[in-house]
């Protein structure tokens, strides 16, 4: 008799989902840590690996074409562009005192 084996697909999915929640249990832990001003800098950190483990797994972008990669880090560009400006409208808006 052969021996079963899962789809390397059904592997890697598990192995994400594992190291997702992994890091969403160290997010969950650092939260609660004092750390100062090095909490922004671990957050991102841990944001943006957990957002290339969903792009390299889940949206399959490791066996993609190029084009079909720089399309998708033309996307996060753009994303980084509105998001830099969301910003920079709300940080120069003067403060509203309520009346």
């Amino acid at each position: 008799m052969s021996e079963y084996r899962p789809p390397r697909a059904l592997v890697w999915s598990v192995l994400a989902l594992l190291a997702l929640l992994a890091l969403l249990g160290l997010t969950v832990f650092l939260a609660y840590r004092p750390l100062g001003s090095l909490n922004t800098p671990f957050a991102l950190t841990i944001a943006s690996t957990k957002a290339l483990i969903v792009a390299t797994v889940f949206m399959e972008l490791r066996r993609q074409s190029p084009l079909v990669i720089a399309f998708a880090g033309a996307g996060l560009f753009w994303l980084g562009i509105l998001l830099w400006l969301s910003s920079m409208d709300f940080l120069t808006r003067p403060a509203l005192v309520p009346t």
